[in-house]
């Protein structure tokens, strides 16, 4: 019942919704009712899945790029302190750079094609993915390391024993929240210049007065950061089962 209540939660809105369009009379072209917004879902389901597998494709490659450069760089932060004491202050910085301005230049640099898609998803997902793994990385105790240290082990034997399977629950953790952030930077890059996606199925629906797909283009942006989400999380449930086994 409990995995029910935000089911439940979504219909009484759906509902409050639908009646306040009928009670209001509210344009559609201002803001579509649910029924409108699902009549949309269904009448362009072919070019929204089409759409979808685009953003998809887009997202799920800038994920996988931004998850592996997280772990590199991760394990070189948490490996080095003079490394961390200089980079990791001027990651946080770049947080501050809305990822709208970057848009233009990475189309600039790296042309009409994939790659800026690709980056903005990278950029959006790198972050928390790194700041997790690193967090975790320096909650390993200490004590532990300097006694597989003491025992000659090598560094890469006390990471790959030690300190990378504790740090790795940090960087599911921050997987997942990146999960849901990387179909965000897809649609973004669709925005400034696409052919394709959902982004760019969102601009011509909105040039068009079509408000009704626009809000079900937002309705597959939220299936496809949820799918995300929940990969990630199985991910992190096969990587716990696997510790496990070994052990």
């Amino acid at each position: 019942m409990r995995k029910m209540r935000p089911v439940l939660a979504l219909v009484v809105i759906g509902l409050i919704w639908q009646g306040l369009v009928w009670g209001w009379h509210v344009p559609p072209y201002f803001l579509p009712s649910p029924l409108a917004v699902g009549q949309a879902l269904m009448t362009d389901a072919g070019p929204l899945t089409q759409h979808a597998l685009v953003t998809g494709s887009e997202s799920l490659l800038g994920l996988a790029l931004a998850a592996g450069l997280a772990l590199i760089i991760g394990v070189a932060l948490d490996a080095w302190p003079w490394l961390y004491e200089v980079v990791y202050p001027l990651l946080v910085v770049s947080q501050t750079l809305p990822v709208m301005v970057l848009g233009p230049l990475l189309i600039l640099w790296f042309g009409f094609g994939l790659a800026p898609k690709v980056i903005l998803v990278i950029l959006m997902s790198f972050f928390p993915v790194v700041v997790a793994l690193v967090n975790a990385l320096q909650a390993v105790p200490t004590a532990q390391s300097d006694l597989l240290a003491t025992m000659g082990a090598s560094r890469w034997q006390i990471y790959r024993t030690l300190r990378l399977p504790l740090g790795m629950r940090g960087f599911f953790s921050g997987l997942r929240v990146a999960a849901t952030y990387c179909v965000g930077g897809a649609v973004i890059g669709e925005w400034l210049n696409a052919s394709a996606g959902l982004g760019y199925y969102m601009i011509r629906a909105k040039n068009g007065f079509a408000i009704d797909k626009v809000f079900a283009a937002i309705v597959w942006v939220v299936a496809l950061s949820l799918l995300f989400n929940m990969l990630a999380s199985g991910l992190a449930r096969a990587f716990q089962w696997q510790l496990r086994h070994l052990h």
